[in-house]
């Protein structure tokens, strides 16, 4: 496993199908291509994560979204890019960008616009947006460090992109784009 700081390298593991894991704003996450079934099984695996729950997708930048501006009505679109006061993650509707192994059962995708530099600068070397999902097998509590990720999930990753831990409180809070629903506070 590969523990390194340049986000060039960990975009490059990333491409040829490996599993990172990266700092968010809050939590340690898991990463990989989202159009890559194996690696997004690997993820699942690995947390013991059935796969009808659904992953989130992170971006970096407003442009790694243009596939959804696509779908989205201007103003959803807008609402998808804004800058929020705390993370969010959007539940879009979407089926036909997003394959089915991240969307879970659901007829979605929760999307966030991460305003966190090492996710932004990962997401940029990677050129796209990423699963993202807390680094923790199921029932245990997200991972704070890179030292608990290791403690979870010892060499069974591909990399570890070793960044500072963003300073939010708490994950994402995830909510529906169009009703502002909430699904997770």
């Amino acid at each position: 496993m590969l523990i390194t700081s340049d986000a060039t390298q960990v975009a490059e593991i990333l491409r040829n199908g490996g599993v990172v894991a990266y700092p968010t704003e809050a939590v340690w996450g898991l990463g990989c291509d989202p159009f890559n079934q194996q690696a997004v099984q690997r993820i699942l695996t690995l947390k013991s994560r059935p796969v009808e729950k659904g992953l989130i997708l992170i971006a970096g930048a407003a442009q790694h979204l243009d596939p959804w501006q696509e779908i989205l009505e201007h103003a959803m679109f807008t609402r998808l890019i804004e800058v929020t006061d705390r993370p969010t993650s959007w539940v879009v509707a979407d089926t036909l960008i997003t394959p089915d192994w991240v969307r879970g059962q659901h007829p979605g995708v929760a999307i966030r616009l991460s305003q966190h530099e090492p996710v932004q600068n990962l997401c940029s070397a990677y050129q796209g947006v990423l699963v993202s999902t807390s680094a923790n097998p199921a029932g245990l509590d997200p991972a704070r460090s890179k030292e608990e990720v290791m403690n979870y999930f010892g060499d069974t990753l591909d990399a570890i992109f070793d960044a500072p831990l963003g300073n939010a409180a708490q994950p994402s809070q995830v909510l529906d784009l169009i009703t502002g629903k909430q699904f997770r506070a």
